[in-house]
């Protein structure tokens, strides 16, 4: 945990602006709506996924860090969970992705507790550590599923065309 107020204050800054970039950062125009690199990133085949995996579990582990308290880490791991779970889905799970923005509502939770620390034990940096290795898992298996359905899918073409 950062010692010094400072520390503390700069970290929170640092994963606001991770958040925004995310998943606010590129506005829609002529609408107030705004999106980040994190719908963008899902769309790359292959890594997309799991990168934004990545960036999502290192707000999880800095807010462990930051002495967030485990039920809130759990709100924040579900939030990543669900945006990765419905953003396989094909249409409908791209469309989740711009609009669920997991990173922003971590940070939202993050910010309310420094603004406001609660009484509950803060959460052990170990249990962070493993609500990102299960998102980076998570993350992998969804990558191995839907090459799997795509190959699949890719090989029932071959067929009806050959």
């Amino acid at each position: 945990m950062p010692s010094h107020p400072e520390n503390r204050t700069q970290t929170v800054r640092q994963l606001r602006r991770l958040s925004h970039l995310l998943d606010n950062a590129i506005p829609v125009p002529g609408t107030p709506y705004r999106f980040g690199l994190d719908p963008i990133l899902g769309m790359v085949p292959g890594g997309g996924d799991v990168a934004g995996a990545l960036l999502s579990a290192y707000i999880i582990l800095q807010s462990a860090r930051l002495g967030l308290p485990k039920a809130s880490l759990g709100r924040m791991f579900a939030n990543v969970l669900l945006e990765m779970l419905l953003g396989v889905i094909p249409v409908f799970g791209d469309a989740f992705d711009f609009a669920w923005k997991a990173n922003a509502k971590n940070v939202e939770l993050l910010e309310s507790h420094v603004r406001a620390p609660q009484d509950s034990s803060a959460a052990d940096v170990r249990f962070a550590v493993f609500l990102g290795l299960v998102l980076l898992g998570v993350a992998l298996l969804l990558v191995v599923f839907s090459v799997t359905v795509l190959w699949g899918l890719l090989q029932l073409l071959g067929r009806a065309l050959g």
